[in-house]
């Protein structure tokens, strides 16, 4: 059943089925519905750290810094990248049901202005594997879109993490170049990146992962935030210590990914590294105009999801959907 594109709006269960586990703040699988695929999604404490790389870090660049304390509340974040399998079940659904109306203990989100992805033009694998390989080529709407989708299809608000939320994910308590610490050397056990990588990604989780379980977070696909791309992100950021920054996409480009990919040096896997999107990633794009949907220059990009332990309001999940699509 669709629980994603309504003619009028999509109902799930917020309130009432994150309750239940955030009193319970451990790893979970999140079961697809209509499906044998599920999300692994490992628990990540708030807290405050450092984001940003020094000065004299080998291979930064002056957009990762001044460094600043930043402070994010908990979440869940998917343990891998987002596969094939799971994302062309958002690519392949049918408009074909209706969601039943809002009962007793439901939240009702508005999604009139959403629709489903188009389909793709060409192979958006481009011939490098879809069996429990990572999904590439999506713009940072789809990959928006496909949070909201799952929101509606379980009844738990998924979203893109912002750039803060990937950085401390990223770190898991260190504050070295890598994960792992500062030798690119070590980088072999952990990534899939341009030495390594025989020239395509490769299937998740075949390398070693981070302190908080989290494989693939340095390279094989590089990951969507939900954040404009700013390359004065830490001037813009306010106080002593910024809490929870997200800035809000206003224009089509640049926006923010992380992590690297297979096609990336060493120093693009680092923790702070940042990059923004370019237009020349939909450069082969026949469409016109093109699409909101794929790219056909970016087989080096993805995503992986968060989800908030302790949901946002209704209202704000409606502003934040709202938002987080504007200026497409």
């Amino acid at each position: 059943m669709n629980k994603f594109y309504l003619l009028a709006s999509l109902c799930v269960f917020i309130g009432l089925a994150n309750h239940a586990l955030a009193q319970d703040f451990s790893p979970y699988e999140e079961a697809i519905p209509g499906s044998d695929q599920q999300i692994e999604m490992v628990p990540i404490e708030g807290g405050t750290f450092l984001m940003g790389s020094p000065r004299e870090e080998s291979g930064r660049e002056e957009d990762e810094g001044p460094q600043k304390k930043v402070r994010v509340n908990p979440f869940w974040m998917a343990q891998y990248e987002v596969t094939w399998q799971e994302y062309d079940l958002f690519v392949e659904e049918k408009l074909d049901d209706v969601t039943s109306p809002a009962e007793e203990g439901e939240v009702a989100i508005q999604a009139d202005a959403v629709s489903l992805p188009t389909p793709p033009y060409i192979d958006m694998s481009f011939g490098m594997g879809r069996d429990g390989f990572p999904a590439i080529n999506m713009t940072q709407y789809a990959a928006v879109m496909y949070a909201k989708w799952l929101t509606a299809e379980t009844g738990h608000f998924y979203r893109l993490p912002t750039e803060a939320e990937w950085e401390y994910a990223c770190r898991a308590g260190s504050q070295s170049a890598y994960s792992y610490g500062e030798d690119p050397e070590e980088l072999d056990k952990y990534a899939w990146y341009e030495d390594n990588s025989t020239e395509k990604y490769h299937k998740i989780g075949m390398k070693e992962p981070n302190a908080f379980e989290l494989y693939d977070i340095h390279g094989n696909v590089a990951e969507w935030t939900m954040d404009q791309y700013k390359a004065n992100y830490f001037d813009s950021l306010e106080g002593e210590e910024a809490e929870n920054p997200w800035f809000r996409p206003d224009e089509l480009y640049p926006r923010s990914v992380r992590g690297g990919s297979w096609q990336d040096d060493p120093s693009a896997l680092r923790c702070a590294a940042r990059r923004g999107s370019k237009s020349r990633w939909k450069q082969r794009d026949p469409q016109l105009p093109k699409s909101l949907w794929w790219l056909t220059d970016a087989s080096f990009v993805g995503f992986r999801l968060v989800r908030p332990k302790n949901p946002p309001s209704k209202e704000e999940i409606e502003k934040y959907w709202l938002e987080a699509i504007e200026d497409i």
